[in-house]
């Protein structure tokens, strides 16, 4: 099968999604000018560079609350920092209500009942449980094609881990079996990992 995405895919369903898999969750924190924080998963998210170590996440669509954005990147462009919180397999249920879309100046750590903790470089929260927290200074944002679309980038300033999760000075994700999404309402856990050396090592 091909397709013109500007022609359509005739399936009953969008497969775009589905072919970028498995995709990390980045569970971002912010704190608007107001002093709300906010929480909202976001799929399009990863690593970007390692020095200094800098990641980035995708906002797509907009409330109609927040002038043609959501209300992570609202905040972030009053603020300027931002938080990504790992989500573990035993937060699906907390991840997913954090989704809701709630009305501007709604806490989704109170919505989906998180523990929060304050963060070390930054003005923010993060998820005080979370398997491993980065705490972001925003580089840019960079506004993409088409209506509210849009990447953000940060500089990580400081990293949480859970200490439970470092197994001989290495940070053993099959002890927290991360959550991942696919396509459609699909997800999937990292549950087994190996090890392959690259042809140069």
């Amino acid at each position: 099968m091909f397709y013109r995405p500007e022609d359509g895919h005739g399936l009953p369903h969008n497969p775009f999604n589905a072919l970028i898999v498995p995709r990390p969750i980045g569970w971002i924190s912010s704190r608007g000018a107001d002093g709300v924080d906010n929480l909202a998963p976001y799929s399009f998210f990863n690593g970007c560079a390692y020095t200094p170590p800098q990641v980035m996440f995708a906002s797509t669509g907009a409330k109609e609350d927040r002038n043609g954005t959501k209300d992570s990147l609202a905040n972030i462009r009053e603020t300027g920092v931002f938080c990504v919180n790992l989500v573990a397999q035993a937060m699906t249920d907390e991840m997913n209500a954090s989704s809701q879309t709630l009305p501007a100046g709604t806490s989704e750590f109170d919505h989906a009942g998180l523990e929060r903790a304050e963060c070390e470089t930054i003005a923010c929260s993060r998820v005080k449980h979370a398997p491993a927290s980065l705490e972001c200074r925003m580089s840019q944002i960079v506004e993409l094609e088409g209506a509210a679309n849009a990447v953000c980038f940060g500089t990580v300033t400081g990293i949480h881990m859970r200490d439970d999760y470092l197994v001989e000075g290495m940070f053993d994700i099959t002890r927290f079996t991360p959550l991942a999404r696919l396509g459609y309402r699909d997800y999937t856990v990292v549950k087994e990992t190996f090890t392959l050396a690259r042809p140069d090592d």
